[in-house]
């Protein structure tokens, strides 16, 4: 049994070892991990750093920005793992979440896993407007697609290697919108989705400290919520 963790890279030196660092740790008894990392063109000096990494762990480059969708699906292209794993390089997603993360598929009662935020008492200390923002658009994604989940924006979200296989060659998305594509792609196959709550979510980060995504996201999420889930 193999899983696969995709992690997309955009700028993030100050962080990119740590978070290897945190997903090499996670035990998860005879389960072998394979780590892709999709480098997104970054200009600080994280190539610099993944360059000396290429003997451990298979590393995708980007010769420019191209987003996190198109990352997400050049990495899902070279995954061989029974099991594939999103995990965002930014150090909010614990990896310590892996094993509630894949349990549901390895025990066969979920195809699609995604890790929600808001389903613990004490989540994360957002600030109200992400909180109210996320909640909203998440409500709407719902409304669309026929789900009940909690956080269509989560960063950990897990699928069956042949879910991927299917949605993988419907996919469009090249940024931020891969969010709201991949929700309504499973949810139209009729594929089980389960939630599990995070036992951890770091503080989210701010704009100065690198944070990507903004208000005029999450205001043209509402046209990409509607495009992928009535007009695709």
């Amino acid at each position: 049994m193999k899983l696969s963790i995709i992690t997309p890279v955009f700028n993030e030196k100050n962080t990119i070892l740590e978070i290897l660092k945190r997903i090499e740790a996670v035990d998860l008894g005879n389960i072998e991990k394979e780590i892709i990392i999709v480098d997104d063109g970054s200009t600080d000096r994280t190539r610099e750093i993944l360059k000396n990494l290429e003997n451990q762990h298979k590393i995708i480059y980007h010769q420019e920005n191209l987003g996190k969708g198109m990352a997400l699906r050049n990495g899902f292209k070279e995954a061989r793992g029974d099991i594939i794993l999103i995990q965002d390089a930014d150090l909010e997603c614990d990896p310590q979440n892996y094993p509630v993360l894949i349990k549901p598929i390895l025990e066969g009662k979920a195809d699609v896993v995604f890790g929600s935020r808001f389903k613990e008492k004490d989540f994360c200390h957002f600030s109200r407007w992400f909180y109210w923002g996320n909640r909203a658009l998440t409500s709407f994604s719902n409304l669309l697609s026929g789900l009940n989940i909690t956080d269509m924006w989560t960063g950990y979200k897990v699928f069956k290697k042949e879910v991927i296989g299917e949605i993988l060659p419907h996919l469009t998305a090249q940024r931020f919108e891969i969010e709201p594509e991949l929700t309504p792609q499973v949810a139209k196959r009729r594929y089980k989705i389960l939630e599990v709550p995070l036992s951890f979510f770091g503080k989210s980060r701010t704009k100065k400290e690198g944070k990507k995504i903004n208000l005029g996201d999450g205001l043209v999420s509402v046209w990409y919520i509607i495009k992928f889930n009535l007009l695709k």
